[in-house]
């Protein structure tokens, strides 16, 4: 039992590590977003992450879904979801009439704003789970592989609901609510490891040499065929295809996470302040001109600490301890209002 339960806080340690370093990269990529049409080291390093990060992230959604799928967790989970994105779609979307005024920004609770897809789609994952929690875990990675094809193929903007995110998406969530952690520490190795980060390195560098012939928007999720300009009737064979980009540099990424208890195990606790709040500040710097004055590498490289360290500072215990009640509010009232409701109905 002691074994077991060392397994399960390595697991943990493991996961929590993953997933600060995939916080820094969301910040990053959204951070240089605007440049990479002007650097072509930039666009490149855009695309390395894209290829990655959303699928891992979404892969240890999952994973700590486990804790909290079922019972009054899951419902006191989908209901603190649930407030998470009413409160921010609401503080973006005013921001973003009255100050941001990003193009293409549909201003409706049923059309996520930018970054708030992922809130969406986590409630819409957790309801499919509980749908398929009788079925075998092949069957449910079945099941989220030909719908992550098939939802190309529909014929409507795919940011409505998440809907074209929510299922493309849908497999790594499946992956990582059965993944076994003991299974990767036997393959994950010293020398598995070094391996792995070499791929995750030339993969890089194969996107520096061909990947500008990769549109961005198979990356993205959001998107479909028809979006994409596809409209064969075969075009589901590229998603497929773009699954097994995505698996390959995630496996190779994982070639970069320690295994060790660190500061940036503290951190990966708080990636959710980080991912909520980054977006203003990200937006503040867009609106501020400042991304004219960043014309050479001297000025990228600024750019990307600037990111990490922001990172860092998002993902403080005071940051927490002051914006708790915006970022992760109580949802006891509607528990209390839920069973009162129950009550009156008995």
């Amino acid at each position: 039992m002691l074994g077991e339960n060392s397994l399960e806080a390595r697991g943990e340690t493991f996961f929590l590590n993953l997933r600060f370093l995939l916080i820094v990269t969301v910040f990053t990529g959204n951070a240089i977003e605007p440049l990479i049409g002007t650097s072509s080291g930039l666009h490149s390093l855009y695309m390395w992450i894209f290829s990655f990060h959303m699928p891992l992230f979404v892969l240890v959604t999952g994973y700590f879904a486990r804790k909290s799928m079922t019972g009054a967790a899951g419902r006191r989970m989908l209901m603190q979801i649930g407030l998470q994105y009413i409160i921010f779609q609401s503080l973006y979307s005013m921001l973003d009439a009255s100050l941001f005024h990003v193009n293409g920004i549909h201003h409706s609770f049923f059309a996520p704003y930018l970054l708030l897809w992922f809130l969406a789609s986590h409630a819409f994952w957790r309801l499919l789970m509980l749908g398929m929690g009788k079925w075998a875990p092949a069957g449910q990675i079945a099941f989220a592989l030909f719908a992550g094809v098939l939802v190309g193929y529909l014929q409507l903007d795919g940011v409505w609901f998440s809907i074209s995110r929510t299922f493309i998406y849908l497999p790594y969530f499946v992956i990582g609510y059965h993944f076994s952690f003991p299974a990767l520490v036997r393959i994950y190795q010293q020398w598995t490891k070094i391996a792995a980060a070499t791929v995750s390195i030339l993969l890089f560098i194969i996107l520096m040499i061909w990947g500008t012939n990769l549109p961005l928007g198979w990356l993205y999720g959001s998107m479909t065929y028809m979006q994409l300009g596809h409209q064969e009737w075969y075009a589901g064979l590229y998603r497929l295809g773009i699954y097994g980009l995505q698996l390959a540099a995630s496996l190779a990424f994982l070639g970069w996470v320690p295994y060790g208890v660190s500061r940036m195990t503290d951190w990966g606790r708080r990636t959710l302040y980080v991912f909520l709040l980054h977006g203003f500040v990200v937006r503040l710097a867009a609106i501020s001109g400042l991304y004219a004055y960043i014309g050479n590498s001297v000025g990228a490289i600024l750019l990307l600490l600037a990111s990490i360290s922001l990172t860092v500072l998002l993902a403080q215990p005071t940051v927490k301890r002051l914006l708790h009640p915006l970022v992760e509010p109580s949802v006891s009232w509607m528990v209390t209002l839920q069973r009162a409701a129950l009550r009156r109905s008995l």
